[in-house]
C-alpha cells in the first residue's frame, strides 16, 4: 500500500513539476500566436513531428498495407510499424530529455521542442482562410487544401456544408491530439512522453482511416486511444466549459451532449471535443466522407438531432 502511495505521490508531483508548467505554457502560447498568422508548413495544420512520421513512413506504409492481405496479415505488418515509430518517437524524446539540459538557456530549447509535438494556431489560420471564401462565395481550392490536407479527406468534390463540417471537426480534433494531449504526456514523463504520444498519434491520423482501417491501422489507433483517453476527455470538458464565453454557444447543451445516447463521437472520430463542439453550438458535424485514397469513410452524424448540417460561415 505504502508503494502505491508512493507511485501516486511521484505521478501528482510530476503533473504539478513547477520546472514543466511554465514551459508548457509557453508552448502552448507560441503555437497558437504563430500558427495564427503563418501558413502550415506544407499546407499541413498537424503538429511537425506528424510530417517527419509521415516523410519516414509514409510510403513504407502504403506498401505494407495491401488491399489483396488478408486482415490478420495487415494487423501483424501494422504492429510492426506501429512498434518502430513507438521506438522512434520514445528514442527522440529521451535523446531532447538528456540534451536540453546541457544547453545553455535550455527552458527556451526545450519550450521549442515541445513546440514540435503541437499544433493549433494553423488550424485557426486554415479556417479564416476558409471563412473568407466561404464568405465571398469563392470556395476554390485554396480555401479548402489546408483542410483537406491536414485532415486527408478528398474534398474536391464536396460542397461547402461538407468543408464547413470537416474544418471544424479538424481544429477540435486538432485541439485534443495537438495541445491537450502532448502537453499531458509531457507533464508527466518529460519530452519523452510527449514525443511517444505524438509518433502514436501521427501514425494514427496517417493510417487510421478514423477507425475504419482495414486492419492495418489498428494497432497504432488501439495504442494511441490507451493515451489520449483521459487527454480527449479533459479536451472535451475544455471544450464545453469555453463555450460559457462563446456567443451562440451553451455549456448546458454541451453536457447534455455527453449524457445523450446517440448524436456522439466515437473516440476514432473525434470523441469528447468534437461532441462538445457539436452539441455546445446545435450543430450536425461528421458525416460520410472520402479519403485522400478515395476509401469511403461512413463517419457518425454527432450533434443534437435536429441540428442542421447545413453550416455556412456564420
Amino acid at each position: 500500500m505504502s508503494s502505491f502511495a508512493e507511485s501516486f505521490q511521484t505521478l501528482h508531483s510530476q503533473i504539478f513539476d513547477p520546472d514543466r508548467l511554465p514551459i508548457a505554457i509557453a508552448a502552448v502560447l507560441i503555437i497558437l500566436f504563430v500558427g495564427m498568422f503563418r501558413a502550415p508548413f506544407g499546407g499541413n495544420t498537424a503538429p511537425i513531428f506528424w510530417h517527419l512520421i509521415d516523410k519516414l513512413f509514409g510510403n513504407l506504409g502504403d506498401r505494407m498495407d495491401k488491399k489483396d492481405r488478408l486482415k490478420g496479415d495487415l494487423i501483424f505488418r501494422g504492429l510492426l510499424l506501429t512498434l518502430m515509430v513507438t521506438s522512434m518517437g520514445f528514442l527522440f524524446g529521451r535523446f531532447f530529455d538528456t540534451a536540453v539540459p546541457t544547453l545553455p538557456y535550455s527552458d527556451v530549447y526545450e519550450v521549442f521542442v515541445l513546440c514540435l509535438c503541437m499544433a493549433s494556431g494553423t488550424s485557426v489560420f486554415a479556417l479564416a482562410r476558409l471563412y473568407k471564401a466561404l464568405n465571398n462565395k469563392n470556395v476554390d481550392e485554396d480555401a479548402y487544401y489546408r483542410i483537406a490536407r491536414s485532415t486527408r479527406t478528398n474534398l474536391s468534390k464536396s460542397d461547402d456544408y461538407t468543408i464547413t463540417r470537416v474544418g471544424m471537426g479538424m481544429l477540435a480534433r486538432n485541439f485534443d491530439k495537438g495541445v491537450v494531449s502532448p502537453v499531458l504526456w509531457y507533464l508527466i514523463f518529460g519530452l519523452s512522453g510527449a514525443f511517444l504520444y505524438t509518433g502514436l498519434a501521427g501514425l494514427a491520423w496517417r493510417f487510421g482511416k478514423d477507425g475504419k482501417s482495414s486492419g492495418f491501422g489498428q494497432s497504432a489507433l488501439g495504442l494511441e486511444r490507451l493515451l489520449g483517453a483521459i487527454p480527449n476527455f479533459m479536451a472535451g470538458l475544455f471544450m464545453a466549459f469555453a463555450a460559457t464565453f462563446t456567443p451562440t454557444a451553451s455549456t448546458s447543451r454541451a453536457v447534455k451532449g455527453w449524457l445523450a445516447s446517440k448524436g456522439r463521437a466515437k473516440y476514432e472520430e473525434g470523441g469528447g471535443p468534437l461532441t462538445s463542439g457539436a452539441w455546445a453550438l446545435n450543430a450536425s458535424l461528421g458525416g460520410p466522407t472520402q479519403d485522400v485514397n478515395g476509401d469511403s469513410i461512413q463517419r457518425g452524424w454527432v450533434g443534437p438531432e435536429r441540428a442542421s448540417a447545413q453550416l455556412d460561415a456564420v
